[in-house]
């Protein structure tokens, strides 16, 4: 995996690769590549480079023209980074070029059958496999090499395929890896992620798993992977491409934390139903009397969004008065889970692309099960797998850490709970109380986001840490989860969450100076009982940083949050940690928006 760009019309193709290649780098890659021809060219062309794509752009020499191209940024999962091993692929003969996303589980087999036959192979990866079998197939047209290849694949794609004999075409699929249309003036896009299409198109088809597509530069066709053609009609994006720059701020990850206030405000306009205190998520297709129906809610997710998912399991519990609780999505999968007919399931992703998300809600729906979604992205796989749902219009999320899209995620699981709780017993009361307070979160996070400047210096005291940990009881302990995560994820550093209850149990063998402690304290009916997590700290001469409605006597910093009402304010409570994160990571040099070794959209397992 990880970035797919390709066109096909009448431009110089390699500058239109490049600037797309460029859009697609806060997904996280290690290596670029790039192939070019045109009606009129004797063969492929290919550069590949390991690196950013400013390397890439380097070597591309000055007379590197074509008008068709497809290019790629790797993630690696099989072989190590290296120019080699970087996409495109290309045949013996230089007729064929393959760029993919995915894993394909039957490499190893197929590679030993292909070099028993006197193949021979470049790369370590596994998608040289596919270059190969489309190079040796003795079909005619390249749409049934390519399906004749599809055959034999075990595993998920997203791929592109060029073949020199083909000059004025395309051919795409998709398997569980998303591959998205860009529909043009005489001119074809393909593209892995809407972002490296709106600079240029906002017309788009999103394949579905199981689908082609031949791009040719005044047509475009779609059809299964058995031959039968699909009907596939644009849709127009919302985004555009000012959405995806920095807008004056130095990181991406620093621009989305500053617009939380006005993605939260995007999320609830609309929705509210002051009248009966409740709000209107027509999306859900989920009516009065089915609501009632539902015995048990299951929230499924990864990483950020199963974080997401704990706190909306605990708002449903509380508001709504149904069971509920959130399991990773990547153990739900492989544990062959009862899926019972009275549970409402719940896939949450940003992307709408999450592989093991994704694998959740088709297992489910196998089953019989109703899935709903609550995604970022309109038209993604989960968004059109899923019986209905809710999108968190947190708008592009650029920066591999997430932090708007997590704050939306939470208020969008808010809007659910108020739904499902005032169609059972949640009270008008309690309904408008729940309101006032979403309507109060854009003003609040705007002035927990001018703490900056002190988290900031926080962040420096902290930097030196090797290793943090975050506890919380209850409704803080997803909070501190998070933000260990956070922590984790952009500044490197060693960061365990707890629950605050359990460190009688073990964690407190780890506490000394050397070991700071963020430690979340709602001001709600738990406050007591975690103060004397904090006096236990503080016994054992531990550092504590607190992030807490009123200053905490025994901590040695408190970060104040503004008071909402007791349900919600796990979604403040979350913003200052963000900048911790933040701040600690610029104040050690890392690449913030790219943090190693992770990629944006997670499409394989």
């Amino acid at each position: 995996m990880c970035g797919i760009v390709g066109y096909i019309g009448k431009r110089d193709v390699a500058p239109l690769l490049l600037e797309g290649l460029q859009r697609l780098e806060y997904r996280g890659y290690d290596s670029a590549g790039i192939v070019v021809t045109s009606p009129k060219a004797a063969g492929l062309r290919m550069v590949k480079a390991k690196g950013r794509v400013r390397d890439l752009e380097a070597r591309v020499p000055a007379r590197f023209k074509g008008t068709t191209g497809i290019a790629h940024t790797r993630w690696a999962t099989h072989g190590a980074p290296s120019d080699v091993n970087a996409h495109p692929h290309m045949s013996a003969d230089n007729k064929v070029a393959v760029v993919h996303n995915g894993i394909i589980d039957n490499a190893a087999d197929l590679r030993r059958k292909l070099e028993a036959d006197g193949v021979e192979f470049l790369s370590e990866t596994d998608t040289e496999v596919l270059v190969h079998l489309i190079a040796r197939s003795e079909a005619e047209k390249l749409e049934d090499k390519v399906r004749e290849t599809l055959r034999v694949i075990e595993g998920t794609y997203g791929i592109a395929v060029m073949h020199a004999d083909f000059p004025e075409r395309i051919v795409v699929a998709r398997n569980g890896s998303p591959v998205v249309l860009g529909i043009g003036e005489k001119e074809m896009f393909v593209a892995s992620d809407i972002a490296a299409l709106v600079a240029h198109t906002r017309q788009i088809v999103t394949l579905d798993d199981g689908e082609m597509a031949t791009l040719k530069a005044d047509d475009f066709r779609t059809y299964t992977t058995e031959g039968t053609r699909t009907t596939s009609e644009p849709t127009t994006v919302e985004w555009e491409a000012a959405s995806y720059d920095m807008g004056g701020h130095d990181t991406y990850m620093h621009k989305e934390i500053h617009e939380q206030a006005e993605a939260v405000d995007r999320v609830l306009r609309g929705r509210i139903d002051d009248r009966f205190s409740t709000v209107h998520l027509g999306g859900l297709n989920l009516d009065a009397r089915d609501a009632r129906a539902v015995r048990r809610v299951k929230i499924l997710g990864c990483g950020t969004s199963y974080h997401a998912g704990q706190i909306g399991a605990q708002m449903i519990e509380e508001l709504a008065r149904i069971p509920a609780d959130a399991e990773p999505a990547s153990e739900f999968r492989y544990r062959n889970a009862v899926v019972d007919p009275d549970t409402l399931y719940i896939a949450v992703s940003q992307s709408g692309e999450t592989y093991d998300v994704l694998a959740a809600v088709q297992e489910l729906k196998r089953k019989g099960a109703r899935v709903l979604g609550i995604v970022n992205v309109v038209g993604s796989a989960i968004a059109r797998e899923a019986d209905g749902g809710m999108y968190v219009h947190a708008g592009p999320e650029v920066c591999v850490v997430s932090t708007k899209c997590f704050t939306n995620t939470c208020v969008a699981f808010a809007l659910l709970a108020l739904h499902l709780g005032r169609t059972r017993d949640l009270s008008v009361r309690d309904g408008k109380r729940i309101i006032e307070g979403l309507r109060k979160l854009p003003a609040q996070i705007e002035e927990m986001l001018k703490q900056e400047e002190d988290v900031k210096k926080l962040a420096a005291q902290y930097a030196d840490a090797r290793s943090m940990l975050f506890i919380g009881r209850v409704r803080g302990y997803p909070v501190a989860r998070e933000a260990s995560l956070k922590l984790k994820e952009v500044s490197y550093i060693h960061a365990e969450a707890y629950p605050a209850s359990e460190l009688k149990h073990g964690p407190l063998a780890l506490i000394e100076p050397a070991l700071p402690t963020v430690a979340i304290v709602p001001d709600d009916d738990l406050l007591e009982k975690n103060r004397a997590a904090l006096e236990e700290i503080k016994a054992r001469s531990g550092q504590i940083l607190a992030v807490a409605h009123q200053e905490q006597e025994k901590a040695d910093h408190t970060i104040v949050v503004p008071k909402n009402e007791d349900e919600l304010d796990p979604i403040l409570m979350g913003i200052p940690l963000q900048l911790l994160a933040y701040h600690t990571a610029l104040a050690l040099g890392r690449d913030i928006d790219k943090p190693r070794n992770l990629a944006k959209s997670v499409t394989v397992e």
